[in-house]
């Protein structure tokens, strides 16, 4: 019987994806600013960064090795909260099948921006793991290249794919020497010949994947705005910056320098708060609620048609639900812990020099529940998630309007 069920499953994806329309989406220059279009409509990402790890599980586990029915039980329950919030784009790591991807998009109406780490994390070179990748090595460029121009073919054509996402912050793995969060080295400038290489391989990768398939935008995902004068003069071929951006209640001039400097459109594939008070060792939902809340209002001030440097298309909250192992990795992984490991100005709530402040194991919208048999976990959602899901549906229809008010022809 289990062997019917899930063949019945996998049938219904193959006819969602036939009856699905595959996006044809576009970056446009509009007067002063831009904007996202989608199948000849304007769109706006209310984006979150979303993943899926049971309590005890870490970065090893994945969702797409379960069995098919705990995988529609886990985006039934996930993406209609999303939905309901007003969310219309995850941010996710490659992995998951394309027939995925479309399910979402066909029952939720989410779309999926796919993230490839571009050797982020290490890469295999010739057989052998190397954990800190060498953009210059010849070889280095021939795997990712591969990677990526399969990872297009494989994908090409898949109905809710939105856009390919390149790296996560590998600027900051130029100085890092491992995967946990460290402080960010922002006057450290020693990595320049490194970083022309990152960025000349990324720009490769594009134009690349381009000649593949040319109805998909290309993305950058950098830290910050670190070496964006590198990126303004090697990556003439991504169509957007994405930046994961942690400054607290405000990000200050950044919309206006990438206007200056790069003159791309910016959306921010990371930015939050934790839900810890480091001060008060306790939860504190209001302090992250009110900082989502000035972030987003900040991100739709910039979006086209608003009063500031319009040059947003949309950005992904960090995170959905709390990573159990995001401190230690491998460690205490059934634990929830409140252990800071970074040490950020900008969250003023709780910041005390010379201490670390940030938590990353709290930063979920959602408080994460136990498992039940299926290997599905409940989520509970914080104060943020609530604010969240009325800013999106306050907002949106505006900047909605001012996108179609503008008739343009493709970039």
């Amino acid at each position: 019987m289990r062997k019917y069920l899930v063949s019945f499953l996998f049938l219904c994806l193959i006819s969602t994806c036939t009856i699905a329309q595959v996006a044809k989406v576009y970056v446009k220059k509009v007067d002063n600013g831009f904007k996202l279009e989608v199948n000849g409509k304007g769109f706006f990402i209310n984006g979150m960064n979303w993943d899926y790890y049971p309590i005890g599980t870490n970065y090893k586990y994945s969702l797409w090795q379960q069995p098919a029915k705990t995988i529609k039980e886990a985006l039934d329950y996930e993406m209609s909260l999303l939905k309901k919030m007003g969310v219309n784009t995850v941010r996710q790591y490659t992995g998951i099948p394309p027939e995925w991807i479309t399910y979402i998009y066909e029952k939720y109406g989410i779309y999926t921006v796919l993230n490839h780490p571009f050797g982020r994390y290490g890469l295999t070179v010739n057989g052998k793991w190397e954990a800190n990748t060498d953009y210059s090595n010849p070889l280095v460029k021939e795997v990712l290249i591969k990677e990526l121009n399969d990872l297009t073919n494989k994908y090409k054509n898949t109905p809710g794919l939105l856009m390919f996402l390149l790296g996560n912050e590998n600027n900051y793995g130029l100085f890092w020497q491992g995967a946990e969060t460290e402080d960010i080295p922002i006057k450290d400038r020693k990595s320049t010949t490194t970083a022309i290489n990152l960025y000349k391989l990324f720009n490769e990768a594009a134009i690349s994947m381009k000649s593949i398939d040319n109805n998909l935008p290309i993305a950058i995902c950098n830290g910050d705005l670190m070496f964006l004068d590198i990126i303004a003069k090697e990556c003439a071929d991504v169509d957007i910056l994405g930046v994961n951006i942690y400054r607290g209640l405000s990000f200050g001039d950044a919309f206006e320098k990438i206007k200056i400097t790069y003159n791309k459109p910016v959306m921010f594939t990371e930015f939050g708060a934790d839900a810890f008070n480091q001060i008060k060792k306790s939860e504190d939902q209001n302090a992250q609620s009110n900082c989502l809340v000035q972030n987003w209002k900040e991100i739709y001030a910039n979006a086209f048609g608003g009063r500031k440097s319009e040059n947003c298309i949309g950005a992904f909250t960090f995170q959905f639900s709390d990573g159990w192992w995001k401190s230690g990795l491998d460690l205490n992984l059934d634990i929830h812990d409140s252990t800071a490991s970074w040490s950020n100005g900008g969250y003023k709530f709780d910041f005390q020099k010379g201490k670390n402040n940030m938590n990353e194991e709290w930063f979920g919208i959602c408080a994460k529940g136990s498992t039940n048999k299926n290997g599905v976990y409940k989520l509970l959602p914080r104060a943020a998630y609530y604010a969240l899901k009325k800013l999106h549906k306050t907002y949106t229809p505006t900047i909605l309007k001012n996108y179609n008010q503008v008739s343009l022809g493709h970039n």
